[in-house]
């Protein structure tokens, strides 16, 4: 398995930007495929946005395609979240994720899909 560290979060106004970080370590980072999910009070965790070994490859929830971007720089082993325009219903705790899973990047959005898990980081956004 490989260990997960997130960083970053914090408390911002709503169209505000924050970049969240993801450290890992243990295994070769590369041979895993990379997600972000995010759980707000008294919900489910949901899929936020994922992205391929090599970087080349991204999927977005539609609630943050076009305002959020996943990134990985695997010589730092390193995943990131660039979030722009946030809303206060961006508010949640968020949790980055590793995958072995080699299926199709669109088909991998699932807590299940995913078997290695950081401790989070809470991100506000006021109104």
């Amino acid at each position: 398995q490989v260990q997960l560290v997130e960083s970053g979060g914090g408390l911002v106004q709503a169209g505000d930007s924050l970049r969240l970080s993801c450290a890992a370590s243990g295994r070769t980072f590369s041979n895993y495929v990379m997600g972000w999910f995010r759980q707000a009070p008294g919900k489910e965790r949901d899929f936020v946005a994922a992205i391929s070994r090599g970087g080349s490859s991204t999927n977005y929830a539609d609630s943050v395609k076009g305002r959020f971007t996943i990134s990985r720089d695997n010589a730092k082993r390193t995943v990131y979240l660039q979030m722009n325009s946030l809303k206060p219903e961006d508010t949640a705790v968020y949790y980055c994720a590793a995958t072995s899973s080699y299926a199709v990047l669109a088909s991998i959005k699932s807590t299940r899909d995913f078997g290695s898990w950081g401790q989070g980081t809470q991100v506000t956004v006021s109104s």
